[in-house]
């Protein structure tokens, strides 16, 4: 059996390599066969220690899924899932300064071009491929200028 030592110095080299969230670092180190009860400790010192904090992993991956096109829904989805806390996703999302409606134009004429569709099949298509990167449908109305559909 693995010491606490062991537990530690792993879950320190895996924060050391990027943020984790509390389940995200429970999951890898169930997953390398160290003892449940020693990985919840380990947690609850590392949290005590500010070493591990699911606050500042949620604001370092939000700025990251929004620098890389992603919308609100999206990144609450994908926070949800790493186990971050709904007050904490609203949080971050609250703070990051993101402009949701440009973000989905600029990522709309990145995949697509300049040129709005005239076409309604294309046009579906791109609010398709908006409404999967996670952004909201006001905000899709507005990128693909559909404004006046509602």
């Amino acid at each position: 059996m693995a010491s606490d030592a062991d537990v530690r110095e792993t879950a320190i080299r895996l924060l050391a390599r990027r943020e984790h969230s509390r389940r995200e670092l429970a999951f890898k180190l169930n997953g390398r066969g160290f003892a449940r009860e020693q990985v919840d400790r380990t947690l609850d010192d590392l949290e005590s220690r500010r070493l591990l904090s699911d606050e500042r992993f949620a604001e370092f991956f939000v700025r990251s899924r929004v620098d890389n096109g992603c919308g609100p829904l999206r990144i609450r989805a994908e926070l949800r899932e790493r186990g971050v806390e709904d007050g904490i996703i609203a949080g971050q999302l609250a703070e990051v300064d993101a402009d949701w409606c440009a973000l989905a134009a600029e990522v709309r004429r990145k995949r697509f071009g300049e040129s709005i569709p005239e076409v309604f099949r294309e046009r579906a298509k791109q609010m398709r491929f908006l409404q999967y990167r996670g952004f909201e449908s006001e905000q899709i109305r507005a990128a693909v200028r559909g404004d006046e559909w509602d």
